[in-house]
């Protein structure tokens, strides 16, 4: 079963997107709105399976000097075996000019910091009325 690297939105099943990123607490947003999302933004990497979306990842970007990492998934079985960083690389690589922020999980905090992301000590976030409650259960401010 080999992984196909995408980096464009055609073809892809927004539904897998929905539900990859859904599984993981990265957003609720259906289909039709994740495909609206992924189309708009920088920069973006699907890894397909069997032209299954085991993986996802986006940027946002001025394309001059700053970029923004957002919703990196990707399938629970394929932990472990690099494709995680595969992603974070290919989204790198089409931002290499830029100052990248990255938005993540508290969970995941040390895996992007051996992929060469360093704590920030000024970030600053402003959520809706609805999400700043949850965001300070699961441990993001």
């Amino acid at each position: 079963m080999d992984i196909v690297v995408q980096q464009h939105c055609q073809n892809i099943n927004w539904q897998q997107v929905a539900e990859l990123l859904q599984f993981y607490g990265l957003s609720d947003l259906d289909a039709a709105t994740q495909q609206l999302v992924f189309s708009r933004s920088y920069a973006v990497v699907f890894l397909l399976q069997d032209k299954q979306v085991v993986g996802v990842g986006r940027a946002l970007s001025d394309g001059i000097c700053q970029a923004a990492i957002y919703n990196v998934a990707l399938a629970k079985h394929l932990h472990g075996q690099q494709y995680g960083r595969l992603i974070i690389e290919k989204l790198v690589a089409q931002v290499k000019h830029c100052n990248i922020i990255l938005y993540t999980h508290p969970q995941t905090v040390q895996f992007y910091q051996r992929l060469g992301f360093s704590l920030m000590k000024t970030g600053l976030v402003r959520y809706g009325d609805d999400d700043f409650e949850a965001m300070q259960k699961m441990g993001f401010v």
